[in-house]
């Protein structure tokens, strides 16, 4: 993985399992708080129920007039009467206690108020411990679900960040094998024109000067050509075009000439059917980045001594050879910028793809039939 990746990753993992515990976060307090009020309010019901049962004993004390009153006691629940003017009269507590109760400590307390007035009792207090123990399994059940939630949203943001960061990757997996490819494919007329350079320098023979001199025109041409696709593609969105009709079947055969050099220096037989005066309204730029594309795929992929096809008619233009072909699952991908069907031979997989933007650009229609070890065939229609 890159650094820049790896960064981008980091950046995505923190934010976003940032927000997602914070979110989880306010929303397992918000349940923990409610959920422990629920709980509480459970608690206080047999509070409220002994304050009843206790309210109920001092009005039988009360008609009763007994001479000793007993205070009905719990074990768990603590209970004081207070009179009018909220003064202790008796209870439970080991110690007094007022009946305002400002701070509560880890007792529940109840409050009520006795009417009539009982044995001379206005107020009611009551008090229990609380019982921590669903308080602390309703805290370790938030801490579970928020360990394995924490867990689970770990490993999704982990996927969700290399689903974010696959098209960085791919650009920068294109971008390096662009660059390896441009080395490759600039290192290579340059060398060439430069040892043959030397070589006639050296020698100086007028019988050697001709091969160095095809070697120095073909290395130029394709200097040339390469230059040309890589303008394209860094221009098309700015590349103004001037329609004009030209002479598809002059502009085919010249085509074909200029790239003689290199089909003579793989031994290949070019095989032409060429119908006269063919015209069609195009840029001429345009057609030659059609024409010069399919011949030096041709060529390029084309095997030693075998055959170079051009056939030109007023419906199609076609180029086939007899090369390695392409694999039937690379099919759906060879016109992706970037991508080559076959890595035998050099290039940047940019030709057919400069090729279908000049067949969109004018609503021709592009077909390609190949088998492997076969050869490949490129056709393309501008009359249906």
């Amino acid at each position: 993985m890159f650094r820049s990746e790896k960064r981008s990753l980091i950046r995505f993992l923190i934010i976003y399992l940032g927000s997602t515990f914070l979110l989880f976060s306010i929303a397992s307090w918000l349940y923990y708080i409610s959920s422990k009020h629920h709980l509480l309010d459970q608690q206080r019901e047999p509070i409220k129920y002994e304050a009843e049962h206790i309210k109920s004993q001092l009005r039988t004390l009360h008609r009763s007039n007994a001479e000793k009153i007993i205070y009905p006691s719990h074990t768990h629940i603590q209970s004081a009467i207070y009179d009018l003017d909220k003064a202790y009269i008796f209870g439970t507590f080991q110690t007094k206690q007022t009946l305002d109760i400002n701070k509560y400590d880890n007792r529940l307390y109840h409050i009520m108020k006795v009417e009539p007035y009982y044995l001379g009792a206005a107020y009611l207090l009551l008090a229990k411990d609380i019982d921590f123990e669903p308080i602390e399994k309703l805290q370790r059940n938030i801490f579970l679900f928020m360990l394995g939630a924490g867990l689970f949203f770990a490993m999704l943001g982990y996927f969700l960040g290399k689903l974010f960061v696959a098209p960085m990757r791919d650009s920068m997996e294109k971008m390096n094998r662009f660059i390896q490819d441009t080395t490759h494919e600039l290192n290579t007329p340059i060398s060439t024109i430069l040892t043959n350079i030397e070589m006639i320098e050296t020698f100086g023979k007028e019988e050697a000067n001709a091969t160095e001199l095809k070697r120095i025109e073909i290395a130029s041409k394709t200097l040339s050509r390469i230059y040309d696709d890589l303008t394209y593609l860094n221009l098309n969105h700015q590349y103004h075009r001037e329609i004009n009709t030209i002479n598809m079947s002059r502009l085919v055969e010249e085509r074909v000439v200029y790239f003689s050099a290199m089909a003579e220096a793989k031994l290949l037989k070019t095989v032409m059917y060429i119908l006269p005066d063919v015209t069609l309204k195009m840029d001429k730029n345009d057609a030659f980045r059609l024409i010069d594309n399919l011949l030096s795929n041709a060529i390029k992929y084309n095997k030693k001594e075998g055959t170079l096809g051009v056939r030109l008619t007023k419906e199609f233009f076609e180029v086939s050879d007899t090369g390695v072909g392409i694999q039937k699952e690379n099919m759906h991908r060879i016109l992706q910028r970037f991508q080559r069907a076959n890595n035998s031979e050099g290039g940047f997989g940019i030709g057919l793809d400069i090729v279908n933007q000049v067949v969109n650009s004018y609503d021709f229609v592009l077909h390609i039939n190949s088998k492997e070890g076969k050869g490949t065939e490129v056709n393309i229609q501008w009359k249906k």
